[in-house]
């Protein structure tokens, strides 16, 4: 049987165990120390650990160690791309990106994914498993270990569905904000989804102030079902007043994330509607439409698999200024790693065909 990730115990888990193996409870606080702050890939990097204790503790567990296979720099940005090999032989990827506000890592939190949105490459081969909250958590340890520097925003906006993860996504979020571990401000942190309704709903109820950032793309429930087959499951209606539910909740800003094809959802006509469609969303809420949400415009990055192409930069500009010109507060992502094939799921699905691993 596959031992079970000891960064996967919480602190009571922990607990719990030394109690139960007649250890002293403080013994629990120093191993978690290890862990989550020193972030230790060997139980022989645990010092002040027993040697008999730490000889029980491989017996019994193991620790995730992720393995780069693969590491793109960008010669543009310095933007750093990972292919992360997992113990079972699969593979996912994350990236570091680097601002002048602090280092940001985007992570997977599934191999794959299964919401099939055809401009992504991440959902070409469907989702192969779910990542453990152990696994997300390596992602964040061995890309802050690889640049020397801390981490100070998480992204799950990687390669998979987080919603569709939901236990493991949660365990992730309290243990990386968890004062004895690395602490990350959880307002540092985002999560993206398509809008799996339940998941948002039940997230605003955690007590984890993370901005959500929903997957719209489109102005329309039908053109919304085009882009994302799961929209069809959940109408961009009960997606949206589920949004505001987790605004109200949480009071924060909700990032509406726009992925832009060229001459498939960047016209004028669809910037206007777009405006109707958020114009009140926040009606009735204290700090109104710019305290409750922003748009962030998003070239669509093309894959080869697909036949969706970024869109004309005037074009983008026209876009931009219908939105600014109803009172939408709106960003353009800065394209970064461009060069090495940063969108979710390239760099995956290439290594893989190039492996022969059979993941993708």
């Amino acid at each position: 049987m596959e031992k079970r990730d000891l960064c996967e115990l919480n602190m009571q888990e922990l607990e719990a165990l030394m109690k139960e193996w007649g250890q002293p409870k403080f013994r629990a606080g120093q191993i978690y120390a290890w862990l989550h702050r020193q972030t230790v890939e060997s139980f022989d990097e645990m010092k002040n650990i027993p040697k008999d204790l730490n000889r029980r503790l491989e017996e019994a567990f193991r620790i995730t160690v992720m393995n780069a296979e693969e590491v793109l720099i960008s010669a543009i940005d310095g933007t750093r791309k990972y292919v992360f090999a997992l113990w079972d032989g699969n593979v996912i990827e994350a990236v570091l990106m680097k601002y002048h506000h602090g280092n940001s890592v985007c992570i997977s939190s599934q191999v794959g994914c299964r919401m099939g949105c055809r401009f992504c490459a991440s959902t070409l081969d469907g989702c192969v498993r779910n990542l453990s909250a152990a696994e997300m958590l390596a992602e964040v340890y061995r890309i802050g270990r690889d640049c020397g520097e801390r981490i100070s925003n998480v992204v799950i906006m990687g390669s998979g569905e987080p919603m569709d993860n939901y236990e493991e996504v949660v365990r992730f979020l309290k243990m990386i904000t968890d004062a004895d571990g690395l602490n990350i401000s959880a307002r540092n942190i985002t999560l993206s989804t398509c809008g799996i309704v339940p998941g948002i709903l039940k997230l605003a109820e955690e007590g984890l102030p993370v901005t959500l950032a929903l997957s719209l793309h489109a102005p329309s429930q039908k053109k919304r079902e085009e882009i994302m087959p799961i929209a069809k499951k959940y109408e961009l209606g009960e997606v949206l007043a589920a949004c505001r539910q987790y605004y109200r909740k949480t009071g924060r800003r909700i990032s509406f994330e726009y992925s832009v094809v060229k001459g498939v959802n960047d016209s004028p006509e669809e910037a206007k509607a777009l405006s109707e469609l958020l114009g009140g969303f926040a009606k009735g809420h204290r700090g109104g439409r710019e305290g409750a949400f922003h748009v962030n415009l998003i070239p669509v990055n093309p894959i080869e698999e697909r036949n969706y192409e970024s869109p004309d930069p005037a074009a983008l500009n026209r876009f931009r200024a219908v939105l600014e010109n109803h009172g939408i507060n709106v960003t353009v992502r800065r394209e970064m790693g461009r060069d090495i094939h940063s969108a979710c799921g390239q760099l995956r699905r290439r290594y893989s065909r190039h492996a022969g691993t059979g993941t993708d």
